[in-house]
C-alpha cells in the first residue's frame, strides 16, 4: 500500500525564492495547457493529447522570449504539472461516466498566483536524500528537514507544499507493506455527534475537544485587525498571515487529536463500523460551524486507511439507517426524535436508552449484517471483501532514492507526528 509522510521544511531566503519560481512555472504550464484544451473544446476540435501539449507548452515555450524563464526550473516540475492536469481531467471524465466513486468531480480550473496554497510535485529523478539529513531538490538545493520519524522505504515521489500560513512541507509517498496487528475478538460500532464526539458500542464516550470554539476569541480579534487594514498594504498581508497561522494551529491540533483517537480505536478492535454521514448536507445547516469543527470525515478517513494498514475490518452503514429510532434490545422502530431528546424509553420492551449508545449498538448490528451479506455474495461473485483503501500517490519513476533517513537509527521514533 502507499502512504504519505509529511515533514516540516525550513528553506533559506535563496531557496524560498527558487521555490516561488518553481511554483509559478508549474502554475503557468497548468494554465497554458488547460487553456489550450478549453479552446479546442469550444472550437469543436478533438481532445489535445499530452504529448502535443508537452512539446508546445514546455519544450518550444522555453525557446520563446515570453516563456524563456521556464528553463530556469527543473523540467520534472513542468512535466509533473502536466501529468497532474491529465489526472484531473481523467477524474472528471470518470466521474461523468460513473466510473469514479464518491461525489462528482468538477472540471479542472485555472490556478492563481494569489492562491494561499502552492505546491510542486517531483519524481525520484529530481530529488534525493543526503547523508547529512537534508533533501536535495533539483534547481533548489539542499533543504533542511525536521525529521520526526524515519521513512519505512525509499520514497517514490515528493511534493513541496507552501500553505496559507507561509510554512513549507515535504510530503513523501512511499510503498510499504501493511503492519498487521494481532487479531482480536472485539468489534465496535461508533456513533458520531457534536456534544459528544463519539460514542462507542462498548460504552466508551469521547468528548468533543471543540478546538475552533476554544480559539474563537483570539480569531475574532485577529480577523477584526485584518478587516481594518487597507487592501493591498503590507500590514494587511502581515495580518492575514497571523489569521492563517491561528487557523493552522487549530487544524494541527484537531488532526493530531484525530490521529490519537483513531489509532487507539483501531488497535483495540478487530472491526470498526461507522455511519456514512452526509457532511456536505449538514454543513448547510445552522450547525455548520460545529460540524466543521468536529472534522468527522477526516476522522472516518483515518479509521479507514489505518484499518487497511493494520489488517482490521472497516465498514460503513447507510446514512438512512434509522439507528436513533430503533430499539437495540427488541428491534421495534419508535419513530424519529428531536435532537434535544437524549434519552427515551422503548414502548415495546420498556428499556431506557441513551440516544447515542443505542445508535452505536444499532450501527454495530447493521455493520455486522452488511459484512455477513457481503461475505456471502463474495463467494458467488468472486469479489474481494473488504476492498482496501490506499492513499493517492505517484508510481515509481526513474532511479530509486535512498531508503530511510540519514542520521536516524532503524526503528527510531522521535517526536512522532502522524501515527
Amino acid at each position: 500500500m502507499q502512504l504519505r509522510y509529511n515533514y516540516r521544511v525550513y528553506p533559506d531566503a535563496r531557496q524560498r525564492s527558487a521555490l516561488a519560481q518553481a511554483f509559478g512555472c508549474a502554475r503557468v504550464v497548468w494554465n497554458d495547457c488547460l487553456r489550450d484544451r478549453r479552446e479546442a473544446y469550444s472550437a469543436g476540435l478533438p481532445y489535445v493529447p499530452s504529448g502535443e501539449l508537452s512539446k508546445v507548452r514546455i519544450t518550444q515555450a522555453k525557446r520563446t522570449e515570453e516563456r524563456a524563464w521556464l528553463a530556469e526550473v527543473s523540467a520534472v516540475v513542468l512535466q509533473q504539472s502536466l501529468r497532474d492536469l491529465d489526472a484531473a481531467f481523467k477524474n472528471f471524465f470518470d466521474s461523468l461516466k460513473g466510473k469514479r466513486r464518491g461525489p462528482k468531480a468538477s472540471p479542472p480550473r485555472f490556478k492563481s498566483k494569489k492562491d494561499t496554497r502552492q505546491s510542486i510535485r517531483l519524481n525520484a529523478n529530481a530529488f534525493s536524500l543526503q547523508e547529512n539529513g537534508t533533501v536535495y531538490v533539483a534547481k533548489v538545493g539542499r533543504l533542511k528537514v525536521k525529521w520526526s520519524r524515519p521513512l519505512p522505504t525509499a520514497p517514490t515521489s515528493l511534493t513541496i507544499v507552501k500553505d496559507s500560513a507561509g510554512r513549507y512541507f515535504a510530503s513523501f509517498v512511499v510503498d510499504t507493506s501493511p503492519d498487521v496487528l494481532p487479531e482480536l475478538d472485539s468489534e465496535v460500532g461508533i456513533d458520531l455527534g457534536l456534544t459528544t464526539f463519539a460514542v462507542l458500542s462498548d460504552g466508551t464516550k469521547i468528548s468533543s475537544p471543540k478546538f475552533l470554539r476554544r480559539a474563537e476569541k483570539k480569531l475574532k480579534r485577529l480577523q477584526r485587525d485584518l478587516s481594518r487594514k487597507a487592501k493591498g498594504s503590507k500590514n494587511r498581508a502581515k495580518a492575514r498571515i497571523k489569521v492563517a497561522r491561528q487557523h493552522a494551529r487549530v487544524a494541527d491540533r484537531r488532526r493530531d487529536w484525530h490521529h490519537r483517537a483513531s489509532t487507539q480505536i483501531i488497535r483495540d478492535n478487530q472491526a470498526v463500523y461507522v455511519e456514512d454521514l452526509s457532511v456536505s448536507g449538514l454543513a448547510r445547516t445552522r450547525l455548520a460551524k460545529s460540524v466543521h469543527d468536529s472534522g468527522w470525515m477526516q476522522f472516518i478517513n483515518m479509521l479507514e486507511y489505518k484499518a487497511a494498514k493494520h489488517g482490521r475490518h472497516f465498514g460503513k452503514i447507510g446514512r438512512f439507517e434509522p439507528t436513533s429510532q430503533v430499539c437495540s434490545t427488541c428491534g421495534i422502530k419508535d419513530g424519529p426524535k428531536p435532537l434535544h431528546i437524549r434519552e427515551w424509553t422503548c414502548k415495546g420492551c420498556g428499556t431506557l436508552h441513551d440516544r447515542d449508545e443505542n445508535a452505536a449498538h444499532n450501527t454495530l448490528a447493521a455493520g455486522r449484517a452488511d459484512r455477513l451479506n457481503a461475505s456471502r455474495s463474495a463467494g458467488k461473485t468472486r469479489m474481494k471483501v473488504p476492498a482496501p483503501r490506499v492513499e493517492a500517490g505517484s508510481h515509481p519513476d526513474g532511479r530509486p532514492a535512498v531508503a530511510g533517513i540519514p542520521g536516524l537509527a532503524a526503528g527510531e521514533h522521535v517526536n512522532a507526528g502522524t501515527p
